[in-house]
């Protein structure tokens, strides 16, 4: 039985436990029939172990989104594996603890968190596009920068830009037929999550306010919606963030 990804070769950045939208996106991606192939930047071991609980074997690469150097060689290190790429997944995001303080974070902290955060999604896209074919798509993650959060702080403000950059980017790339959109999933009890101060005062907003009931500990909502982002159900959408997060976005205080 065919899935809705099949015959589509898929990168997949960010994994680093079965506890991410990024695993959850590969999982759900590989039972949809595509191709699956891994990047992670650092504890190479326990993302390899990781990858082994997929439903099949996919290949790890290091990737290091603020070293130019291995991005210039990511498509040639993505050829040993795959003959050209149909979609990328950006699951990339860190900020030192310090973006958790809005008015004392310096500046350095700042940079790097936008960097990483930010910057690193059209770097990329540029990284991959050589693999890219049009009906292509890349995806993102965000967590809905309209407004502020309890303890988020400039680590909103660096998904503020990653909500712009995918615009521009979506805007640039239109003419090769490359779609980018982004997921704004609500709050997660993943390895992340244990990086943001006052987490738990994030994740209340959702317990009082979410229309639809959400589970913190379940990713694979998030991960199915990539994995349909990704497929050819969507050739006219681009530039578009899709809320996962059990109705909050539009609800009132």
């Amino acid at each position: 039985m065919s899935g809705i990804l099949t015959g589509k070769r898929i990168l997949v950045t960010g994994v680093l436990t079965d506890r991410s939208i990024a695993f959850h996106a590969a999982r759900t991606a590989q039972l949809e029939g595509a191709q699956v192939v891994l990047t992670g930047f650092g504890r190479l071991s326990l993302i390899e172990r990781t990858a082994a609980l997929l439903p099949k074997p996919a290949p790890v690469l290091e990737l290091d989104v603020t070293d130019a150097g291995q991005l210039d060689k990511l498509a040639g290190r993505l050829g040993a594996h795959v003959d050209g790429l149909d979609g990328v997944v950006h699951s990339i995001a860190f900020g030192p603890r310090s973006v958790f303080d809005f008015l004392g974070a310096p500046w350095e902290d700042v940079a790097g968190a936008v960097q990483v955060s930010a910057y690193s999604y059209k770097a990329l896209a540029l990284a991959c596009l050589p693999l890219l074919r049009r009906g292509s798509g890349i995806v993102g993650l965000t967590f809905d920068a309209q407004v502020t959060w309890p303890h988020y702080d400039w680590m909103g403000v660096a998904k503020a830009a990653l909500e712009s950059a995918n615009r521009y980017l979506a805007r640039d790339l239109a003419g090769r037929g490359i779609r980018c959109n982004l997921v704004a999933a609500g709050p997660l009890t993943s390895v992340a999550a244990k990086s943001i101060p006052g987490f738990a005062d994030l994740a209340d907003v959702w317990d009082r306010r979410a229309p639809l009931p959400w589970d913190a500990a379940d990713p694979e909502p998030a991960g199915r919606s990539v994995t349909a982002l990704l497929s050819d159900f969507f050739p006219q959408t681009t530039g578009e963030i899709v809320h996962v997060d059990g109705g909050v976005h539009m609800t009132g205080a």
